[in-house]
């Protein structure tokens, strides 16, 4: 049933509601909040594009989608309730005279979410078309898809156009990975456990790992990844939020403004790469032609539509480092890109070594603890410790052996299904909760930073180093870490 007072009836105004996203993740994830009875009885899912469709039509077609892109069988039961919901409006976004058709479809007496998964481009557009069918208050709430700018100065146009119009407590910058049930777990990890919020500053942690790798290419998207680039789709929003969560303070409460103020000064104690020592701190890569897991795929240059001379990387290795003093020397190791041999999501904490070794005829060196933090495809969390080896030996040394103790979200929690991250997200906008949303001074700090790296990369004038598809990208970024006595750590693929 519906927890009490947890939300209160609204209208959610999809727009955009025919795109890849909505069909894909909203609209499915819309339906399994009504299956786990957390969409209030009396909400309202309207959807707004410029086909010229019907209601019905437009309720077959979402049909479709769900039955298309949720792994299980559309419960009908669910269905006759969520289908009760639905709604149609034919609208251009881009003219403000269409958006008069609201006037049907909305009451003006409940709250509007509204939803734009739509290019950032016209964000200010629907602002205006929303301002002149006069359905704009106080409690409204907009969620903005990413990306927001393709860097620090267009990121402030277009979040000026929204604010203009609305408040920063009506906005909800939308990061699915903020949504993830791993990355939720990084704070009750860090602040509910004694055990690692007493051990998690330079004394005791060696460097840290965070790689995002993708199977995929770009999946007919060139138009847009080739303007954005991995740096821009992946580091800027995803991994650098990732960041923060490991890296942050105690925030004073779980409020939405403590822990995004713990976020932002992270994001403000990033050390600058520039064209001083943006060599020695990055690494920009370009997928060519090769196999993935057995399946020969096009170079990036030879993908459909491309432009032969794209110089846009689809690989990423950064050493970042945190000029503040919990983290003073210790390595961030940031990695993503496409076309890697498998698609995961992970965090790897290295603490130090021990100091002395007791077992050095079974270790000449101990190996150090590990905390991995698997954001996906197998959600847990995997701690590495040493272990003696059970049984008898003539010996009169202790046998050693790497033990994992192994918290799979998928075993543990057998009985419970893990929701999509887009799930988790949608309710807390329903709910009026911003903590799991990003600032604007978050946005505009990690613009900045990222700016300064692609205007090194500008000055530098080189190109991205080539690698198999298949391969964990360019051999520089092995020499990244082995400069300094260190290793990538590849789970997925059972090696160091």
């Amino acid at each position: 049933m519906v927890l009490e007072n947890s939300f209160e009836p609204c209208d959610f105004v999809l727009f955009g509601t025919q795109g890849d996203l909505a069909r894909r993740k909203l609209l499915p994830s819309l339906y399994q909040l009504e299956k786990s009875d957390l969409m209030h009885a009396e909400t309202k899912v309207i959807g707004v594009a410029r086909q010229d469709i019907s209601k019905e039509d437009y309720v077959s077609l979402v049909k479709e989608n769900i039955e298309k892109f949720t792994k299980e069988a559309v419960c009908e039961e669910t269905w006759a309730r969520f289908s009760e919901k639905l709604d149609y409006v034919q609208v251009d976004m881009k003219d403000i005279a269409s958006y008069k058709a609201f006037k049907d479809h909305v009451d003006p007496k409940r709250m509007m979410v509204c939803y734009f998964a739509t290019p950032p481009s016209i964000f200010g557009d629907i602002c205006l078309g929303l301002k002149a069918a006069k359905i704009i208050d106080k409690s409204m709430r907009v969620v903005l898809e990413k990306p927001i700018g393709h860097n620090l100065e267009s990121s402030k146009v277009i979040n000026d156009q929204v604010a203009e119009f609305f408040d920063e407590s009506q906005i909800y910058r939308i990061d699915h990975y903020l949504g993830k049930e791993t990355v939720l777990n990084l704070i009750a990890l860090r602040f509910a456990n004694s055990i690692f919020a007493t051990n998690w500053d330079h004394n005791c942690i060696d460097h840290v790992q965070i790689s995002v790798a993708e199977s995929v290419g770009i999946e007919g998207r060139w138009g847009y990844f080739d303007e954005a680039g991995q740096m821009r789709d992946m580091v800027q929003n995803h991994l650098l939020q990732i960041l923060t969560l490991i890296a942050m303070e105690p925030p004073a409460n779980l409020d939405a403004d403590s822990i995004r103020d713990e976020k932002l000064k992270v994001l403000k104690s990033l050390r600058p790469i520039n064209a001083s020592n943006v060599r020695e701190n990055t690494v920009r890569g370009q997928y060519v032609g090769g196999f993935v897991k057995g399946q020969e795929v096009p170079g990036y240059l030879d993908e459909a539509d491309a432009n032969t001379s794209s110089e846009t990387e689809t690989f990423i290795a950064l050493k970042v480092e945190l000029d503040n003093w919990r983290w003073a020397g210790v390595p961030f190791y940031l990695r993503t890109g496409k076309r890697l041999p498998d698609k995961t999501s992970e965090v790897v904490i290295y603490f130090k070594r021990q100091p002395h070794n007791l077992f050095k005829e079974s270790f000449p060196q101990l190996p150090p603890n590990k905390l991995t933090i698997r954001l996906q495809p197998d959600e847990g969390v995997e701690v590495t410790v040493m272990n003696k080896v059970p049984g008898l030996t003539g010996k009169s040394s202790m046998d050693l052996q790497k033990s994992k103790l192994n918290l799979s979200f998928s075993d543990t929690f057998k009985d419970e299904r893990i929701a999509d991250a887009y799930e988790k997200l949608l309710l807390e906008v329903m709910l009026g909760n911003q903590a799991l949303f990003v600032r604007r001074d978050e946005v505009e700090a990690a613009w900045k930073w990222v700016d300064g790296i692609l205007a090194a990369w500008k000055v530098s004038n080189e190109p991205p180093e080539p690698y198999q598809a298949g391969t964990w990208g360019p051999v520089a970024s092995i020499a990244l870490l082995a400069r300094e006595d260190r290793a990538w750590y590849e789970s997925r693929m059972g090696k160091k």
